[in-house]
């Protein structure tokens, strides 16, 4: 995550729940929107669903679903209102939300004006959920610092939410939102009964909510929590301006509000240690016990972990959302050298995704194989191609690719253009494998977008077994662009059909859908996610000592598996000769490209093996590619001068 200049200091971090309001002197300031404002406000909804939006065919079939009539309606209702006789302003957020939530794509939505955007509803605690031979258990795992209430504490077991059993309230609320799959939605349910992004939901209807509880001790007890409004922390990337960032995003946007509110309340640590970084502050809080300093500290978790099987390193990637995807693979190269070589956890749950490019150049660091990155289609209407025309040949977003099949599409009545990749192939393959040792992905349902477009390329180029903690990942397979965004990009010209949206109001749509390469090439992400190799279920111990018995379930995986190793120990020259002392680990061959070009061939056996490449001596660069049994299985590049 860049920092940003806007980001709290550590004293206005703690100073975060003392800056509360109570949700309702929050909705006094609110019913601001105009009769006019709300028309306008379908009527740019309708041209991003007509126009713009790609997987319209896909959740109209697979949903029994039809978003433009529904707002046809809606507008047609509006033109028969007058200021006196409209309904409450936030009858009419409701109706809007409901419709954007109807095609279940957390990358389409209707972003709430002001007073609610930019704030978050909060509770002062998080919930998760672990499963047993009894079923399904709901156990606080966090508090914020200045929450006291007797018992309540991380451990203590949730049984009823206002007087519902707990598991009929996530499911209730699982109902609201707008998850691909079941997974996806059960998993937000949970989530948002604690923290909810007002950009992108309207408030609760409750001011307070009741919590049943078992402490720790297993004694019964009640607590009374009312619902608090404040501003969120800043956005990290500005995803409106006409750049490569905001171009290329695929960013669950309610997952990233959740987040950087989760930062705040529950580990104010981590936002003080990159802003201490990025002001070069001498005085830099130290991580917790373990853990490798990292001036992307709310971007990654590295350390050590123990398990049953072995000391492993463990990675965590909170977010793809940054400004410069080189800066993040450099960090998450640095990192990975400095932990244990013999089997890395990558581990991205929760991760909302960012910047697409960031996600799939961190590929090739873990692989041997040629990173194909995932190729892209527009949905063809004349508004598309008129934006791919003006951006043919663009520095900033080169949209010309797709222009030739759009074009064809009046003829052939193809739905969707032909696909690209968003993301450089050079790019994604510039530095090439930088770990050799054996990889285990985690997942859970809330990973998504840039993060679905990872787990997949993970799967795709066969890097390793994925573990789950669900079914399936969030299954959010597209490029997003926002209003404003797509507004920049027709600046200029006449009869543009977005206009500026009212009171900091905002709209987003998928306008690019993904598909897989590798086995399953060409299979959209989008409702479909990726399904891990092996299922895991959240335990007890999982949710109190730090994923104790999910990183030993990695770690079994990991141990199942061959350490390789392909490296050049000694380099001579002689008689106009290069003379390479190899050092290799499981692999039973070695080619050897110089300068690009293939030069000799070995067979290699565990310790050192030496080739001898004639008139080879002004060689500058060396390409190792290591095999066995026939199958690439480690390659490392290294400069010769």
């Amino acid at each position: 995550m860049s920092p940003n200049p806007a980001d709290p200091t550590p004293q206005e971090t703690d100073d975060w729940l003392v800056a509360s309001a109570a949700l309702s002197n929050f909705l006094a300031t609110a019913n601001t929107l105009t009769l006019a404002e709300r028309r306008l406000l379908v009527e740019q909804a309708l041209v991003l669903f007509e126009q713009n939006y790609v997987h319209l065919p896909l959740k109209m079939a697979m949903h029994a679903v039809n978003p433009v009539q529904r707002l046809r309606v809606m507008r047609r209702r509006l033109e028969r209102q007058t200021e006196d006789t409209m309904p409450k302003e936030w009858i009419f957020h409701a109706e809007l939300s409901e419709i954007f939530h109807s095609v279940r794509d957390l990358h389409t939505n209707y972003l709430l004006p002001n007073p609610f955007a930019g704030k978050i509803a909060f509770l002062p605690f998080l919930i998760e959920e672990y499963i047993d031979e009894e079923g399904s258990h709901f156990l606080v795992t966090h508090v914020a610092q200045d929450l006291s209430a007797f018992g309540f504490a991380p451990g203590a077991e949730i049984t009823h939410w206002s007087g519902i059993p707990i598991a009929t309230a996530v499911d209730l609320n699982a109902a609201r939102y707008a998850g691909s799959n079941a997974s996806a939605r059960h998993s937000r349910g949970l989530q948002s009964l604690t923290v909810r992004p007002l950009r992108i939901h309207l408030p609760p209807l409750e001011e307070w909510v009741t919590i049943s509880f078992i402490d720790r001790d297993g004694t019964e007890r009640e607590l009374r929590q009312e619902w608090q409004i404040r501003d969120n922390l800043p956005t990290f990337v500005d995803t409106d301006a006409l750049s490569t960032a905001a171009a290329c995003q695929g960013l669950d946007l309610d997952a990233d509000e959740t987040n950087r509110a989760k930062l705040a309340l529950f580990a104010p640590g981590a936002l003080a240690r990159e802003r201490s970084a990025a002001q070069g502050t001498a005085d830099l809080p130290e991580p917790r016990q373990g853990e490798l300093v990292t001036t992307m500290s709310t971007v990654f978790k590295a350390r050590e972990v123990r398990t049953s099987f072995g000391t492993f390193g463990h990675i965590r990637i909170f977010t793809f959302n940054v400004q410069s995807p080189a800066e993040f693979v450099k960090e998450f190269v640095r990192l990975i050298r400095l932990l244990p070589q013999n089997g890395l956890v990558v581990d991205v749950r929760e991760n909302g995704g960012g910047h697409i490019h960031a996600a799939e150049f961190t590929l090739q660091t873990l692989t041997p194989r040629r990173i194909v990155p995932e190729p892209v289609q527009f949905l063809n209407t004349p508004l598309n191609l008129r934006i791919c025309g003006r951006h043919r040949g663009d520095p900033a977003i080169d949209l010309g690719p797709w222009v030739a099949s759009m074009e064809q599409a009046v003829e052939l009545g193809t739905a969707f253009s032909s696909a690209f990749s968003i993301t450089p192939e050079d790019g994604a393959n510039a530095i090439g494998q930088q770990y050799f040792g054996p990889v285990v992905l985690i997942t859970n349902a809330r990973c998504y977008s840039a993060t679905d477009i990872f787990a997949a390329g993970f799967q795709d180029h066969r890097i390793g077994p994925v573990l789950g903690t669900d079914d399936a990942t969030g299954a959010g397979g597209a490029n997003v662009w926002t209003h404003q965004l797509l507004t920049a990009l027709l600046e200029g010209e006449e009869n543009v059909p977005y206009e500026p949206l009212p009171k900091g109001a905002g709209m987003r749509v998928s306008i690019r859908r993904t598909l897989r390469v590798g086995a399953l090439s060409g299979t959209p992400v989008e409702d479909l996610g990726i399904k891990p190799d092996e299922r895991h279920h959240m335990t007890r111990r999982d949710l109190l000592e730090d994923n104790a018995d999910l990183l030993d379930r990695a770690g079994r995986l990991l141990s199942e598996q061959p350490v390789r190793e392909i490296a050049i120990a000694d380099v001579t020259t002689a008689d106009g000769d290069l003379r390479l002392r190899l050092r290799t680990a499981n692999v039973d061959r070695v080619d050897v490209y110089l300068d690009q070009r293939p030069r000799a061939s070995v067979d290699a056996t565990d310790g050192q093996t030496e080739v001898t490449v004639p008139g080879a001596a002004r060689a500058r660069s060396a390409r190792l590619d290591g095999f066995a049994d026939d199958q690439l299985v480690a390659s490392t590049t290294r400069s010769l001068r």
